[in-house]
């Protein structure tokens, strides 16, 4: 680390932040652990905008100096059982110079305090089973497997794509 790393809402109608967003997802796409397969051309394009036409959006970048090293992108949903907000931890990045040096942890504080502001009763997201070293990073923030009842086991995360 060669500064400081100050971590901050994103601003995505600023051409420098939204760049930085953009940068960093791209950057995470083309990683083994994000796929390995750069973002379209269109996704590129349009995700500053499509994210700042959601209200239930925010971004939290961090910068080492001028340099952006990190990005959570979260989406607010809501919790049925608790009737309240939930903010959902959508991308994790932290540019490889900067892993192990806590980034993440300092973007993390900002994702909660912002949750609170919104009124959320929890935070949630999804990982890899194979990717430890994030696992260890999100367990150190308090992130654990939930059940609801140890006979029905753990929560598993699925998806089916449109």
């Amino acid at each position: 680390m060669t500064g400081r790393i100050e971590a901050r809402l994103a601003d995505y109608r600023d051409p420098l932040q939204a760049a930085a967003v953009v940068g960093l997802l791209d950057s995470y796409a083309r990683d083994p652990a994000g796929g390995g397969t750069p973002l379209p051309t269109s996704v590129l394009e349009g995700l500053p905008a499509a994210l700042a036409a959601r209200p239930q959006a925010f971004s939290v970048l961090a910068f080492d100096g001028d340099t952006p090293v990190g990005l959570i992108n979260c989406i607010e949903g809501f919790s049925t059982f608790a009737c309240q907000p939930l903010v959902n931890v959508h991308d994790v990045v932290v540019r490889d110079s900067h892993r192990g040096q806590r980034v993440a942890q300092q973007m993390f504080a900002l994702v909660e305090q912002e949750a609170r502001r919104r009124g959320a009763c929890k935070l949630t997201l999804e990982v890899l089973s194979g990717n430890a070293p994030a696992l260890r990073s999100y367990e150190r923030e308090g992130f654990i497997s939930y059940q609801l009842d140890p006979e029905f086991g753990h929560a598993v995360f699925l998806q089916k794509k449109l």
